[in-house]
């Protein structure tokens, strides 16, 4: 005897459909990475505008009569705003106009892509510090000294750069291998230290930071090394065959931001994929439990600070080799610095470290053309960046201010269990 059957195939799919629909409606408004960087970065730039308004005499002379005329002052206030932030992301990735004007002819191309050059260009050394200070942390270790791993990566790319006078291509390669040793060594001092006498390695690098930042300023000042005809601290000029090239001749963006997309992919698979990022990452996890299943912990320290002042040491390389061409005490201006915000910012993961130096290169690009069209101070930048990281550091804030779900990951079709 036998008995229809109706498919139940259909609905199957069907409510996997819906299963997954109202799973990603349920997460989207969830306290997830990806939401509350977001938000983080939102809440900043409320805050910014806000500080923009209060900041400008004209817009706030026109509070005083708030209750009598508002639309003067809210009017003036979107129209200071938008201004501004308009301006920011012209600066950071390109002007509408500029685009508009290579299209038709009476622009050119280098115009309209010049702000993405800047950006790019910002990005690239705040790539390897970040990296540098992501893949220490990893490994259970505060690379503070990221700033010192990247003075002494220009000191020895610099010096390579201008001292050794070899043929194209190779004098560049030995001035990054140079910059890369030179950091390397400056981060392994601490990571020595820390393995073999416990010394804590926020201390030891910060002093490593003031001595790398004090060797810089004798070191420019030294028969040999200070240009011949300048009486003021700065170095000779890199050799051109050492010099970074960039791209579209005009353009400042040059090769060090495809060597930061391959460091990053490099410690992407260094965490993920080698024998060494597993050690990394079980010392960082509990250096007692992997010292317990033979993990060397004290091998892994030095290795570890090794490695991350390497980074670092690129950072400091692509730096003088590809924007500075000289050694100056601020060549290396604060990238090592500003490479532990990019490193929180990504949460010390290698591609979200990446965005993240994207992300501080368009604000700083994007700074110079707010302040120069807009007139708003520079420093705002500053403050937008550390209102970003804080926000980022503390997700339980947002997940107050804007009433966010715990996260909750469900597959579709799948019952939650507890255990």
């Amino acid at each position: 005897m036998s008995t229809e059957t109706t498919p139940e195939a259909p609905a199957k799919k069907d409510e996997a459909e819906e299963s997954f629909l109202s799973a990603f409606t349920r997460n989207l408004w969830a306290a997830n990475t990806v939401t509350v960087t977001a938000l983080s970065i939102l809440l900043a730039f409320v805050i910014g505008a806000i500080l923009i308004i209060v900041s400008d005499a004209e817009v706030l002379a026109q509070f005083a009569y708030f209750t009598a005329r508002p639309a003067d002052a809210l009017s003036a206030s979107w129209q200071l705003v938008s201004t501004a932030y308009s301006d920011l992301l012209k600066g950071a990735f390109g002007d509408p106009e500029a685009f508009s004007a290579w299209f038709n002819g009476s622009g050119t191309w280098q115009d309209a892509f010049a702000p993405l050059s800047e950006t790019l260009t910002y990005a690239a050394p705040l790539v390897f510090t970040g990296l540098s200070v992501a893949l220490a942390f990893r490994g259970g270790l505060f690379n503070i000294g990221a700033q010192g791993q990247a003075v002494i990566g220009c000191v020895t790319a610099g010096v390579a750069g201008f001292a050794f006078g070899l043929p194209i291509v190779l004098n560049l390669v030995v001035a990054i291998v140079a910059g890369a040793l030179g950091g390397a060594l400056w981060g392994f001092i601490p990571g020595i230290l820390k393995a073999r006498t416990g010394a804590h390695e926020v201390i030891t690098t910060i002093m490593l930071n003031y001595t790398a930042a004090l060797f810089l300023s004798w070191l420019v000042l030294q028969k040999g090394v200070q240009d011949p005809n300048r009486t003021d601290a700065i170095s000779k000029a890199i050799d051109e065959s050492a010099q970074l090239p960039s791209f579209g001749g005009v353009l400042r963006v040059h090769l060090g931001i495809l060597l930061a997309v391959a460091a990053t992919a490099g410690v992407a698979w260094l965490l993920n994929r080698s024998s060494f990022g597993f050690e990394l990452r079980a010392v960082g996890a509990n250096q007692h439990a992997a010292r317990t299943a033979g993990i060397s912990v004290a091998k892994t320290y030095a290795l570890l600070m090794a490695i991350a002042g390497g980074l670092a040491g690129l950072g400091g390389a692509t730096q003088v080799l590809g924007t500075a061409y000289a050694l100056t005490p601020a060549v290396a201006g604060n990238i090592g610095f500003d490479g532990l915000l990019v490193a929180l910012l990504g949460r010390n993961k290698p591609w979200g470290t990446l965005w993240a130096a994207l992300l501080f290169g368009a604000l700083r690009a994007g700074g110079n053309r707010m302040q120069s069209y807009a007139g708003i101070s520079l420093e705002l930048v500053t403050v937008l960046q550390a209102l970003i990281v804080i926000f980022i550091a503390a997700p339980a804030l947002v997940k107050a201010i804007f009433r966010l779900r715990a996260t909750r990951l469900v597959r579709p079709g799948a019952s939650l269990a507890k255990g």
